[in-house]
């Protein structure tokens, strides 16, 4: 069973075909893809999943915590299942691709106290951008 399924199902949600076969889809490491990719694929498996119940299963993750919603340079929206694995992201500005990242130390740490503003900072963002090796 997949991490993504597992962790559905820890939580009680209420699995579908439909739910099971979009997380199947998710499933994995560098997962990154679009509502479109993950219709494409799902459809695959079960023809006669509609683009509304990916596009409503995919929010419904990303609202529960499971699935991370990444936007990146005006892109179509891709949906990451490593949510609950502290990571960056890899992003090709030519192609798009994505990849996950776990650089060392803490990116908090960058950010000096007098740079805050006062603010109470609870999550860090960093994105990397460079080409690929399939785009250089």
């Amino acid at each position: 069973m997949s991490d993504l399924l597992e962790r559905l199902r820890e939580r009680g949600w209420r699995m579908t075909a439909q739910r099971r076969v979009v997380a199947e889809v998710l499933d994995g490491e560098h997962v990154h893809l679009t509502a479109d990719e993950v219709h494409a694929r799902a459809t695959a498996r079960l023809p006669e999943i509609s683009r509304a119940t990916v596009y409503n299963t995919l929010g419904e993750m990303v609202s529960i915590g499971e699935v991370i919603e990444v936007a990146t340079d005006g892109r179509a929206k891709r949906y990451d299942p490593n949510a609950h694995r502290p990571h960056q992201h890899l992003v090709c500005s030519r192609c798009g691709t994505i990849r996950d990242v776990h650089p060392h130390g803490d990116p908090l740490a960058a950010l000096p106290a007098g740079e805050r503003f006062g603010f109470t900072v609870s999550e860090v963002e960093v994105t990397y951008r460079g080409v690929c090796p399939d785009c250089a």
